[in-house]
């Protein structure tokens, strides 16, 4: 057969645009050349999986292979036919198959009778089928790689207003094609069901939390069933109310207790000021009774240095870098995710982010979408859960002295876009009634109760969930409710 190059590639439309040709003005043209492919290989391939479908075909699937794979088009529709036979148990033999072809008005495409018999005689051995396989999924990454940075070239000169997006998008196309050949395109209906299955016998038997992290607090756990992969939970509320030092708490126990590496976006707070807050809540030891002339007792020190040796050795990694983009945010998770397969991220939080998008320069709500929109497809797209912090606008102080108010916020409280609420999968509002207080006397009561108010939740119940914080240490902690509260009040 006579080799193909990039020209009749692009015809086929099989790997997306063919490589660009030299500038007419260049002095040395660069003549045409054929796209990576190894048609042995391919024939070798397929003559195995002819000979010993049950063995050879198998061991196709379990490798992921794909029509899209061959470089021929004639070789990939003759692959995707014995798939079907396989898959529907029919024998694979020359006159069924061949049959089929003619019915399909495909004999002629594959290249006629004689190419199929050739192909069914090419391999006398199948002793190097797992070799010709590596070389065939080698030259469709190669292939990949000149399509995509083909297409890059293409957008670089064309789309020169929107550089760090298009640096993101080139970013993400290159990750997938290591990630393709691990990625299923989608599961049948029989795994699913049985996925979910397994979820369900977990939960009844209290061996897990429906296959989401636990947060370390039972009654959130209750309700939420865990933080799950690809869901994005947003924790907002009003300046001071404690909302960095409970989702550290959430990323403490993830990570140091679950043993689940994380990583945590603080654009507010220097990664040593978190790592600090971190160290004294693990050691619960008060750092402001040093500034009293406090001298701390051989336990403190202790407790202290116990903590510090856990959090050294834990798998929890700081970027602290101030007003980070969207996309800038996106390609370090996504590295990340490779290098130590982290399994949460926490944002603090939305509102310091900002986009580069030309669309997003004339309107913060827009932007904020955008941001918002991006961060549920990160957690997606990773496949991991994304803890974001959020501010609230001033609507909870709005309400103080009215009925139903006492500053407790509403999911319309959160400030500049709708898309937040939307976009998240669970939505938590931490206030502390304290703050709202009328009196000294009102205040000393209340001192140190909280409430999550779980006013979204997209895969359970919403609801009150009583805290106490502990501001020496920085640390929420689970309570009951106090005589005379009421539940949802």
């Amino acid at each position: 057969m006579a080799t193909q190059t990039a020209e009749p590639f692009k015809k086929q439309k099989k790997e997306g645009p063919a490589l660009q040709k030299a500038p007419e003005n260049e002095e040395h043209q660069s003549a045409a050349r054929a796209l990576p492919h190894a048609i042995g290989p391919e024939k070798s391939l397929l003559s195995s999986m002819f000979q010993d479908p049950q063995e050879y075909i198998a061991q196709a699937i379990e490798n992921k292979l794909t029509e899209e794979h061959f470089y021929l088009p004639a070789h990939g529709s003759l692959f995707r036919v014995m798939l079907e036979f396989f898959e529907k148990s029919l024998p694979i033999e020359l006159v069924s198959l061949s049959q089929t072809l003619m019915d399909r008005d495909l004999m002629t495409a594959v290249g006629g009778p004689a190419a199929i018999t050739e192909i069914y005689t090419y391999a006398p051995t199948h002793a190097h089928f797992s070799h010709h396989l590596e070389i065939v999924k080698d030259k469709y990454v190669l292939r990949s790689i000149i399509s995509h940075c083909t297409e890059a070239i293409s957008r670089a000169y064309e789309e020169q207003e929107e550089v760090e997006s298009l640096l993101d998008n080139v970013e993400q196309q290159v990750l997938a094609i290591r990630e393709g050949a691990e990625k299923q395109e989608g599961l049948s209906m029989e795994i699913t069901v049985k996925q979910v299955l397994e979820t369900f016998e977990d939960l009844i038997s209290g061996r897990g939390q429906g296959n989401g992290l636990s947060t370390g607090y039972i009654k959130i756990d209750e309700m939420s069933s865990g933080l799950k992969a690809g869901e994005m939970f947003i924790i907002a509320a009003r300046p001071s109310m404690g909302k960095t030092s409970f989702a550290m708490n959430l990323v403490e126990h993830i990570c140091l207790d679950q043993g689940n590496p994380a990583m945590v976006f603080s654009l507010e707070m220097s990664s040593a000021q978190l790592v600090e807050r971190l160290l004294y809540a693990r050691a619960r030891f008060a750092k402001s009774n040093i500034t009293k002339g406090f001298n701390p007792s051989k336990a403190d020190l202790l407790n202290v240095k116990k903590a510090a040796e856990t959090i050294k050795d834990c798998k929890l990694f700081i970027d602290d870098t101030p007003s980070i983009s969207i996309n800038e945010l996106r390609a370090k998770a996504r590295r990340k995710k490779k290098e130590a397969d982290i399994q949460v991220i926490a944002i603090d939080y939305l509102q310091l982010m900002r986009s580069n998008s030309k669309q997003a320069q004339n309107s913060r709500e827009r932007e904020v979408a955008e941001i918002s929109a991006g961060l549920k497809a990160l957690a997606k797209e990773l496949e991991i859960p994304v803890i974001v912090l959020a501010q609230l606008n001033r609507g909870p102080e709005g309400r103080v002295g009215t009925t139903g108010g006492g500053g407790k916020p509403r999911m319309s409280d959160l400030r500049e876009s709708g898309s937040i609420e939307q976009d998240a999968d669970m939505v938590g509002l931490l206030y502390r009634s304290a703050y709202y207080a009328d009196n000294e006397a009102d205040r000393n009561e209340r001192d140190g109760e909280a409430v999550l108010v779980i006013a979204k939740n997209r895969n359970g119940p919403t609801g009150d969930v009583p805290l106490s914080f502990i501001k020496e240490i920085m640390r929420f902690e689970t309570r009951e409710w106090r005589d005379g509260e009421l539940e949802g009040e």
